[in-house]
């Protein structure tokens, strides 16, 4: 297997791999679960594909022209795509999110010389975007705003990539398809695709349980701003999960597979394993397929230590 190579590091998003979760095979005999690790992009999440697609489509139209600023709410992981590739292509970066977000993701976020600016924490995402709406709205001609949550081309980069990559993975086998919904991208782009297989693949979105949740990325989409680029036609069923059982089967999945993942991904492949078991019961073979959508580390808060040391 040759390495792959590139002329930049825009170069390296998409072809992640897809590892088989061994327990699944105890737990839900007779049924694959696969996750495919999006965590391995250059930027550490599956939001690399929307930010890149979305910064190179608007590059090549024009949209984004020198001298603008690109402008975008976001929860975390989106802004360290974009402020990786705006240092990779040149172009400055100001992103608006909740000062509630992790401090890793904004420590990363700065390091590529991002500019951050907080909304109110207790307004979460929605919140995010009413500010940066209001900016753009002040001085339109200062910034190019993709907007994530209503640009085509985040559920295009997993129409044209993420269920391409699937189906050249699994197609010949896989029966459904599981992920969670934030802005909503991976859920529509791929399941979009995936039904347009000549096998039927059964498509499920993962929500929050409740309103006030702590499964930081995803969206309680009834107590939500819903995203503009949201489909509910795209995919078959939602499957709504409990906080705790996100964040216990992310401490599973480090345990068991030595997956440090984030308690999005805890909550997308608590809900496949789910029905790989129902699947089980019921005695039918079946394929499911979920997202890790990035590592555990950029939740972390800085060290406190519980003692002090004497020299």
């Amino acid at each position: 297997m040759k390495s792959r190579v590139s002329e930049s590091v825009i170069d390296q998003v998409g072809n992640t791999p897809l590892l088989r979760l061994a327990f699944a095979e105890r737990e839900a005999p007779g049924v694959e679960l696969w996750l495919k690790l999006e965590l391995t992009n250059p930027g550490g999440s599956v939001k690399d594909r929307a930010a890149s697609r979305m910064m190179l489509s608007a590059l090549d139209d024009g949209r984004l022209s020198s001298g603008k600023i690109l402008i975008d709410s976001t929860s975390g992981n989106t802004g360290v795509a974009y402020s990786l590739f705006g240092a990779a292509l040149g172009v400055p970066v100001q992103l608006v999110m909740p000062s509630n977000v992790s401090k890793a993701r904004k420590d990363i976020a700065r390091a590529f010389g991002t500019e951050i600016i907080f909304s109110d924490p207790m307004e979460g995402s929605d919140g995010a975007i009413r500010l940066v709406q209001k900016l753009v709205a002040a001085d339109p001609e200062k910034f190019f705003y993709p907007d994530q949550y209503a640009n085509p081309d985040n559920p295009g980069a997993h129409y044209h990539g993420t269920a391409v990559e699937i189906l050249d993975a699994v197609g010949d086998h896989i029966t459904h398809f599981v992920a969670g919904i934030g802005t909503s991208g991976t859920i529509i782009g791929t399941s979009r695709r995936l039904r347009e297989h000549q096998r039927p693949i059964r498509c499920v979105a993962v929500e929050p349980a409740d309103a006030f949740h702590g499964l930081e990325g995803l969206k309680h989409l009834p107590s939500s701003i819903v995203p503009a680029i949201h489909d509910k036609a795209a995919y078959h069923e939602t499957f709504r999960v409990q906080t705790e059982a996100g964040w216990d089967m992310a401490d599973r999945l480090a345990e068991e597979e030595a997956l440090f993942v984030g308690h999005s991904t805890g909550a997308n492949v608590y809900a496949a394993l789910e029905i790989a078991k129902q699947l089980s019961r019921e005695g039918k073979p079946g394929c499911v397929v979920t997202i890790a959508c990035d590592r555990a580390d950029r939740y972390f808060e800085p060290m406190k230590w519980d003692h002090k040391s004497l020299w």
